[in-house]
């Protein structure tokens, strides 16, 4: 169970996300006076030295946790992901392009959305008939001709499908990967745009780390308002305006405390070690549990299952709650249970709620 002398539960919420106790306690320990400066961090000015190097410092972490090349810009935007819906489209769909979109499920149809208000949207994927639990095979997905991009949400936070391999279309992918990034080694020979809202493995939510491939920003034009061009913000070195300070000195901690784990490589191992531990309980009770995603695109990030009965699903959530673990309740939109296993959850978590999950299916199984 966990560490009683810290108070710490086991946060199992889709985001904001659990973060490193490290990380807490030592921006705790430097909120007030960060580096003997007799000041704040987030007091300062976001062009003093101070502020520039704990930017200089996230992205260089970033760029080397991932091992991005140099032909990729790496941006910190305020914002989430949602706001990179409209973005991505204003920048990339310009005077009626077409995109094509994998439909896999709420955060995607978000996308589509938006992207459909800008320019022409193509789906190559559409997962409304098998209820958003499967991905289609990455071999498979083919680009339409005119199509100058293919849009992905790498996992489905909500849904609980993930992309295990990405598909080779001859056009750049642009990803929206809130819930995942950070968790595997990533082929950025095959990515025009990545963007990522930070509260879900990253750090606390208020920006997006956006990851730009130079040829694809050369497509975007100059005569966007200030703020949604990306040519700006690659300009202004993510100081376009006075940016989310706070933010980017957590994703700084936070990237230095993976660097320490061990970088995505450790990241890797340990979500399939979690996610493993909780769908071993399900296959454990295949009577009681029940997790309705495709075996071959089962998140490592958010496992989702139900339980025979939304009434045994309530009690479910309030008896774990009571044991220590946080966040179990499934979204509000599809109901049932889930469980968020970022990179700053303990493998103990994991361990914990799968013992819980067979304790509670041996007494009301």
């Amino acid at each position: 169970m966990p560490d009683t002398a810290t108070h710490r539960i086991f946060n199992f919420s889709a985001g904001p996300c659990t973060l490193p106790l490290p990380v807490l306690e030592r921006a705790r320990d430097e909120l007030v006076d960060y580096g003997g400066t007799g000041m704040s961090l987030i007091e300062m000015s976001h062009r003093s030295m101070p502020v520039v190097s704990v930017f200089d410092e996230a992205e260089a972490l970033m760029r080397e946790a991932l091992s991005v090349p140099a032909s990729h810009h790496i941006l910190f935007i305020a914002g989430g992901a949602t706001f990179q819906f409209a973005m991505t489209a204003v920048n990339l769909l310009h005077g009626g392009k077409t995109a094509d979109f994998t439909h896999s499920g709420a955060w995607a149809k978000k996308a589509i959305a938006d992207a459909r208000k800008v320019g022409r949207v193509n789906l190559v994927f559409d997962g409304t008939d098998a209820n958003y639990t499967t991905l289609p095979d990455p071999a498979g997905v083919a680009c339409s001709d005119d199509a100058v991009y293919l849009h992905l949400t790498s996992n489905e936070t909500i849904g609980g499908v993930q992309w295990k391999a990405f598909p080779r279309v001859g056009r750049p992918i642009v990803a929206d990967m809130s819930s995942d990034i950070l968790s595997r080694p990533l082929p950025f020979e095959q990515f025009g745009l990545i963007y990522a809202g930070a509260q879900k493995n990253i750090g606390p939510a208020g920006v997006a780390v956006v990851i730009l491939r130079e040829d694809v920003l050369a497509q975007c034009p100059g005569d966007l308002p200030g703020y949604l061009n990306y040519a700006g913000h690659v300009e202004g070195q993510s100081m376009l305006n006075t940016p989310p300070v706070f933010q980017v000195y957590m994703i700084k901690l936070v990237l230095e405390w993976l660097k320490e784990q061990g970088g995505v490589a450790w990241a890797q191992e340990a979500a399939a070690r979690r996610s493993e531990a909780v769908y071993d309980a399900i296959a454990r009770h295949a009577d009681f549990y029940r997790c309705p995603v495709d075996e071959r695109c089962r998140s490592s990030m958010n496992v989702v299952f139900r339980l025979p009965d939304e009434d045994l699903e309530a009690r479910f959530i309030r008896e774990a709650e009571a044991a220590g673990m946080s966040g179990l309740k499934g979204h509000r939109s599809v109901g049932g249970c889930r469980a968020s296993l970022y990179n700053a959850m303990p493998l103990e978590g994991a361990e914990a709620l799968a013992s819980f999950m067979d304790r509670f299916a041996t007494t009301h199984g």
